[in-house]
């Protein structure tokens, strides 16, 4: 992290797990969210933000600005988080959001989320089932680095 950036980062009052060493996203994540698109029909795009609002990666469609997204998606898993925390008092793992226009789905990934955009006619089980293991493997892999800063990405597979 270079001094501007982590000055940047002092200065706004976080500290983001997620390396602002360069401008790439992590490979392997980009590489699972363009997979899942892939996977599930309808699926119109997914990003992973961290739990303050950062962006790591996105398959976001053009007309959808990646980091307003994950902020919007960060101050929704952390309000549904507290939601569930104080009705139940447990764990939290998703929050699904229907509209007229299509579902949003939040997944919670470790420090990060897994935020998934499909069109109304979307199979919402099938996307359950092929978006839950990718939030894992997201957050298994990203915890992974964390872990071990050193590690070269590119040779990091899950």
């Amino acid at each position: 992290m270079t001094a501007g950036k982590k000055l940047l980062g002092d200065l706004m009052g976080r500290k983001s797990k997620v390396s602002m060493s360069g401008p790439e996203p992590d490979a392997v994540v980009l590489a699972e969210l363009k997979a899942l698109r892939e996977r599930v029909p309808k699926l119109t795009g997914s990003l992973v933000a961290s739990s303050d609002g950062l962006l790591v990666a996105h398959d976001l469609p053009p007309q959808i600005e990646p980091s307003r997204m994950a902020a919007l998606a960060a101050s929704h898993l952390s309000l549904s988080h507290r939601l569930a925390t104080t009705a139940h008092g447990g764990g939290f793992h998703e929050v699904v959001v229907n509209g007229t226009g299509g579902h949003v789905v939040i997944y919670a990934a470790g420090w990060t989320s897994l935020t998934v955009l499909a069109g109304p006619e979307v199979n919402v089980g099938r996307l359950h089932l092929e978006s839950r293991p990718v939030a894992r493997a997201i957050a298994d892999h990203l915890t992974a680095i964390t872990n071990d800063p050193g590690k070269d990405r590119a040779t990091k597979t899950h």
